[in-house]
């Protein structure tokens, strides 16, 4: 385009739903997997909208064999009248951004959802899209193709005893690329939905592996905390409040349990919508905790005159809390648009002073769980205390010489001094650690071989994990701190990449240093700077036009459709056990350069559904760890795994 002759004629309006299919990242977040996923949730929020208003009691969800998706509720059933615009409620629903009952607080006093953008932003990223409303002992259809375009409108079709909205969309994989929906993923969120509401059932069916689920907890929330809990050791009972203040109409829901661990676990929710970044119900929980613990243990002589208080970590190690408040639509206020912090400031007073009357009267109630609480506060603040020591000692005996000399025989620096552009690479072992270095980009690329035996920190405290010698290393690195200390402004690295062999023994080390960054630097992994790398595990070399090739893999069915491919050539196969076995500038091609690497970003998609894995995995149970393996892992033997490379086959 000629920039001198810029006109009114190069301004382009996209009409109706082209905004969305234009620029799809805008309304879901992306379109790889979780955007896709996105999609379900939408349709899914509209019919928990119906049960949080009173009106449905039921939601269904099936996967089917043709990729599409069908939502059902008995709630009331979208409206099908006439619209002013012209179009029925369906049609004007599903076809027009920003339209939905959510505007209108007579139809819905507390929502969560994208207010009226979900439906619509849903038909625009499928391929095809079917409504079935079911109102007054009547039947309606009404169906759609690429957004838009209404193929059949709003119609009477029959009668029905039934009454609710049934959902049928078929997603674009135009647009969400190499992605399949999850069975497993769309069960997790769900489940979590049915404990916020212990008044719905949720039935989940997979018509592709005829797997089956149903959720309804009738104990809600305490149910959550029990299921987050179940692989662990528990020292208290549940502390459970429940009550709506009649002034603001706010209704909150708590519940609240220890465990004998280090870590903690607050899962927070605003209207049913998860607040990832918390808010004012969550700090006003942790504020209002630590000032009842504190005062409890004072007015009973286990905190003296000369005793400083427990701080809030020392009062929240060990705890499962689950916040979930509903707040009207009139004072409902976010952080940004994303919905991940709530801001209305009105649930601060209410969950203080809920919380203020309700837990020390269970803590007077309840002595036997008072005392382990109170007891697990002072060894968490002594633990607290002896680390905070031995961090101090061990700054005060290295002077800045002696600090750079210890981290100089590990780590091999970049020489850019921004963070921004630059990356630290944990290599396994010494072995490729050497053919990381030589392969670098010296700019940006740090490399720190992990050369002992990395502690597993789900069962460590913070004063043990601190004499660990890689862990150790690991932090001065990063530079930033630890747990509850970490400053994430401070990060050296703005990429720390995780690089083992692929194999069962990198598979371990990758877990037990992801164990490490979510129990001790998670704003790391929440501001996306952690990451695993993605060697490959075939090198296969042959002759083309007389000149010698390599090409890379990076699983056994990419390998077996090219040799099924090109079984007229000579083909020399390598597979590689381990990272050492590559020449660096293997390892950079297919690794480390940023043009043709793969990297894996670490996210925590559902961090209740985290805790209870990395407890189930990492922790102490044997027994849960072994039934999650056996249900989840395909074991294969690697001896039956061979290549023939005279026939170029997989045996």
């Amino acid at each position: 385009m000629d920039s001198l002759n810029y006109s009114a004629k190069n301004i382009v309006t996209l009409k109706g739903l082209e905004a969305v299919r234009k620029r799809p990242g805008m309304y879901i977040g992306s379109t790889d997997v979780n955007g896709l996923h996105h999609l379900v949730w939408e349709i899914f929020d509209n019919s928990v909208d119906e049960v949080l208003a009173g009106y449905a009691t039921d939601i269904k969800v099936t996967l089917k064999k043709d990729g599409s998706v069908v939502i059902e509720d008995n709630g009331r059933g979208i409206p099908v009248d006439m619209h002013s615009s012209g179009k029925t409620g369906v049609e004007t629903v599903f076809t027009e951004l920003h339209a939905g009952g959510k505007f209108n607080n007579d139809a819905y006093k507390t929502a969560g959802g994208l207010h009226g953008v979900g439906s619509s932003v849903v038909n625009a990223l499928s391929t095809n899209l079917n409504v079935l409303v079911f109102r007054d002992k009547k039947m309606y259809e009404t169906k759609f193709e690429n957004g838009d375009n209404i193929i059949q409108r709003t119609k009477e079709i029959g009668p029905t005893s039934k009454r609710g909205t049934m959902v049928q969309f078929w997603p674009n994989y135009a647009i969400f690329k190499n992605t399949k929906l999850s069975y497993e993923v769309i069960c997790e969120r769900l489940r979590e939905s049915a404990f916020l509401l212990s008044n719905l059932r949720i039935v989940v069916n997979d018509e592709n592996t005829n797997q089956k689920e149903e959720f309804h907890y009738k104990e809600g929330i305490k149910s959550f905390v029990s299921f987050i809990n179940q692989n662990k050791a528990v020292i208290s009972d549940i502390f459970y409040v429940n009550e709506k203040n009649q002034k603001t109409g706010i209704e909150i829901e708590i519940g609240m349990q220890y465990n004998d661990g280090y870590s903690e676990t607050i899962v927070s929710f605003a209207n049913n919508v998860k607040t990832r970044d918390g808010g004012t119900h969550e700090s006003a929980f942790k504020s209002i905790l630590t000032k009842v613990i504190n005062d409890y243990a004072r007015e009973k002589g286990f905190l003296k005159s000369r005793d400083t208080n427990f701080e809030g970590s020392d009062i929240r190690e060990g705890i499962v809390a689950i916040i979930s408040v509903k707040v009207p639509e009139a004072i409902l206020e976010f952080v940004g648009q994303t919905k991940d912090k709530l801001s209305t400031p009105e649930v601060k007073k209410v969950i203080e002073e809920s919380i203020q009357k309700h837990l020390y009267f269970w803590l007077n109630e309840n002595k036997k769980n008072s005392e382990k609480i109170l007891l697990k506060s002072k060894q968490s603040r002594e633990a607290r205390e002896a680390a905070r020591k031995a961090r101090n000692e061990t700054r005060k005996a290295k002077d800045k010489m002696s600090e750079v000399k210890i981290l100089s025989g590990k780590l091999t620096p970049a020489q850019s001094t921004k963070a921004s552009e630059k990356e630290l690479y944990l290599v396994e072992g010494d072995s490729a650690g050497g053919s990381a270095k030589l392969g670098r980009d010296r700019k940006f690329q740090a490399i720190l071989p992990l050369r002992g035996k990395v502690l597993n920190t789900e069962k460590a405290r913070l004063i043990d994990i601190l004499k660990n010698e890689e862990i150790a290393t690991i932090i001065n690195c990063i530079n930033a701190g630890i747990g509850s200390e970490f400053k994430i402004e401070n990060v050296k690295y703005h990429k720390i990449i995780i690089m083992t062999d692929a194999d069962t023994d990198g598979a371990h080390i990758q877990i037990l240093l992801l164990t490490f960054f979510f129990r001790y630097m998670k704003p790391l992994i929440a501001a996306g700077m952690l990451y695993i790398a993605q060697p490959p595990l075939f090198k296969v070399s042959f002759n083309n036009k007389n000149k010698k090739e390599n090409m890379y893999f990076w699983s056994e069915e990419e390998l077996k459709e090219f040799i099924q491919k090109n079984s007229s050539k000579s083909l020399e196969i390598q597979r590689y056990k381990g990272l050492g076995e590559m020449n660096s500038d293997q390892l950079w091609e297919t690794t480390m350069d940023p043009k043709t690497r793969t990297l894996i970003k670490v996210t925590i998609q559902d961090e209740a559904i985290v805790e209870r894995r990395v407890s189930t995995l990492m922790g102490d149970a044997v027994e849960p760890r072994k039934e999650w393996i056996n249900k989840n892992v395909e074991f294969t033997l690697e001896d039956n795994f061979e290549i023939n490379n005279k026939s170029n086959e997989i045996i």
